[in-house]
């Protein structure tokens, strides 16, 4: 005989736990981008650049393990979202869930754009076919590939962000803010991500307005995962109305 145990988490522990995970994505994704890449990559010089990199091997390479710490943590988020916000309506929680992991496996993949500038800085014997001029052109062009596959990747989590905007507003989990607040936040990524592919020169630090929205979303749903976890106890309500749709079904069908 076959015993199965299966572990069911409450609510509250999906939401702290989403809350950990969500502190460690913007901690990871911050120290990566605000304190290695923006401190070492100097826009349109690229010997300047190349130079930083080479003074600061072990910094980028950290950047870099930083990076793939938050996506592990994103994916783990997404899952737990997922189980928490299925009983609002599953296949929206599914498609939550896919696009968030779509941004991850985009983001993965990218990541080689970061790496390929400290590859083409290690010294290897086959880069004597170039010389210095051009190893530090290629490295300043992996590194503009990756903030455009950055931004590729943040195109699916707009999409992420409006799916869970309309689950939040309808959980009776959350304050029905926090789903207005992400709608904002898809709102603030996809000008800024479009911004990116339709105008040449275009940088997100010149206008960090854009920006603000999916800061302040992001923040606040952090800080109230953590700090709330969940408004109210497993939602009885949505429980009871799954039970009452499936008895009318039945119903329906005896008839």
């Amino acid at each position: 005989m076959t015993h199965e145990n299966t572990t069911e988490f409450s609510p509250k522990t999906y939401a702290r736990v989403a809350g950990f995970l969500y502190l460690l994505i913007i901690i990871c994704g911050l120290f990566s981008e605000l304190y290695v890449r923006s401190s070492l990559i100097v826009t349109g010089n690229a010997t300047l650049t190349a130079t930083n990199i080479m003074a600061n091997d072990g910094l980028f390479r950290i950047g870099f393990i930083s990076d793939l710490m938050m996506l592990l943590c994103d994916i783990a988020l997404a899952v737990v979202f997922y189980a928490l916000l299925k009983p609002v309506n599953q296949t929206l929680a599914l498609g939550a869930a896919l696009s968030r992991m779509a941004m991850d496996a985009t983001l993965g993949i990218n990541l080689l754009n970061h790496f390929f500038a400290l590859i083409l800085l290690g010294g290897a014997e086959y880069l004597t076919a170039f010389d210095s001029n051009q190893i530090h052109a290629l490295v300043s062009l992996f590194l503009d590939a990756h903030g455009t596959g950055y931004a590729i990747g943040l195109t699916f989590f707009a999409f992420h962000c409006i799916v869970l905007s309309y689950l939040f507003y309808r959980s009776d989990y959350f304050p029905k803010a926090l789903g207005v607040l992400l709608a904002f936040a898809s709102v603030s990524y996809l000008v800024d991500c479009f911004a990116i592919f339709l105008f040449p020169g275009y940088e997100t630090a010149d206008y960090p307005f854009i920006m603000l929205p999916a800061l302040i979303a992001e923040v606040s749903l952090c800080l109230w995962l953590l700090l709330k976890g969940v408004r109210t106890q497993p939602s009885q309500k949505l429980h009871s109305n799954e039970s009452a749709h499936q008895t009318t079904g039945t119903s329906n069908q005896a008839g």
